[in-house]
């Protein structure tokens, strides 16, 4: 067994939906991902690339017919790197660095680059087959940009409920209020539009040409700097009439793709740079369906013991915000200081595009922990349909503890 090491990582900025990225096709927003990435390590040749594994959680579209493959073909690569796109919804893009990190442990493969891309904008409608030929009736196209579709009847009502019913359980069996929300989802604009601003992200975000005209969004499109509390406060639930959450402390429909390169500690010369991070745990948890938003608790806290460290270790946790309640309930069970958490804004604020988002929290992790000098952090997505994932990092690039 070997080491996995994080190389270099890239994302296009996050669009909002229907914004400036929604004339751009997903298997065009991967390639530029692919392309990003590659830029960084300027001596690598493509042909060294054992396998591409790619997110995506919708594959309706545009993005059917095994997008990663696509996107290696679209970005110029040779058509001698083969390529896979996984699906573990949420989640797609950070399983695929997990799957990575094992072939190259294994031996399997010494490079691979890996990633995801979602344009929920350009989801398409999907019309299911009838049951009989000739139907008279008329028949109904579903929307395939988010949440259940096409359920199976067998399955139980209370497992198939909304994404947004589904945290509104969360937030009564945890108690976790409004005002806690709001605050929280304020927190993740604030800190975004800081990173920001700082130039964190200047490194990490590839800009995306949007028209034929030389505009280009060069930004994550759904921050928005004035966000305060009493806005947030007078906006209107969205799935209860009763309800806490809303608009503003959920996380947005987005498009966009992100790219890791990950590579053996052999592969350092090939590559031609020196590694950011090694992989040193992971970790996947399953529970109710309806209860999805509180699976990276267990995720995390397996990963953790797969490195070998606990909780008081930890410098830097990337958690993905689907919602601020269930980022609040993980948070309140692991007990940690909730300044470690998304320090660079999360998903409220950036956007969540679905098969990119774990490539982005990985990619922020390990260029966090390379700024700070800290040794361990944690990257946690959850997952609909009851799973999350989790990826411990540790930083190779010098650490002060």
């Amino acid at each position: 067994m070997t080491d996995s090491y994080v190389y270099a990582t890239a994302r296009t900025p996050f669009g909002r939906f229907s914004g400036a990225l929604a004339g751009i096709r997903p298997d065009d927003l991967a390639a530029l991902a692919v392309r990003g990435v590659l830029d960084k390590v300027p001596a690598l040749d493509p042909g060294e690339i054992d396998d591409v594994v790619w997110g995506n959680a919708n594959g309706a579209g545009e993005d059917n017919r095994n997008v990663g493959r696509m996107a290696v073909l679209l970005a110029g690569l040779p058509t001698s790197v083969p390529a896979t796109t996984v699906n573990r919804l949420c989640g797609s893009s950070l399983d695929a660095a997990i799957i990575a990190s094992r072939a190259i442990e294994t031996g399997d493969a010494d490079i691979v680059l890996t990633g995801g891309v979602e344009s929920m904008s350009r989801a398409p409608w999907v019309l299911p087959k009838p049951d009989r030929a000739f139907p008279a009736k008329d028949m109904t196209a579903v929307s395939t940009t988010l949440g259940w579709r096409l359920v199976n009847s067998r399955m139980p009502k209370e497992w198939t409920v909304s994404l947004g019913e589904a945290n509104e359980q969360l937030a009564e069996r945890f108690s976790v209020s409004r005002e806690r929300q709001d605050v929280f989802a304020v927190r993740s604009h604030t800190l975004a539009d800081a990173a920001w601003t700082d130039g964190f992200y200047d490194d990490l975000v590839v800009p995306v040409a949007v028209d034929g005209k030389g505009h280009a969004l060069t930004r994550d499109e759904g921050i928005r700097p004035g966000s305060a509390v009493d806005k947030l406060a007078a906006l209107k639930p969205s799935f209860r009439p009763d309800g806490v959450i809303t608009a503003g402390n959920a996380s947005p429909l987005s498009d966009g793709a992100s790219a890791v390169l990950l590579g053996s500690g052999a592969a350092a010369a090939r590559i031609g740079v020196d590694p950011l991070a090694r992989v040193a745990g992971r970790g996947v948890f399953a529970l109710d369906p309806q209860m999805f938003g509180f699976a990276p608790v267990d995720a995390a806290n397996r990963a953790l013991r797969s490195a070998g460290i606990d909780w008081p270790d930890v410098s830097a946790v990337e958690l993905n915000e689907a919602f601020a309640v269930q980022a609040l309930a993980c948070v309140d069970a692991w007990k940690i200081d909730p300044s470690i958490v998304n320090a660079q804004g999360g998903a409220i604020a950036l956007g969540h595009p679905l098969g990119a988002s774990g490539g982005r929290l990985l990619g922020t992790l390990a260029h966090r922990l390379k700024e700070s000098g800290e040794r361990w952090g944690l990257a946690a997505i959850c997952i609909g349909v009851g799973q999350a994932l989790a990826v411990v990092l540790e930083n190779v690039t010098g650490t002060r503890r």
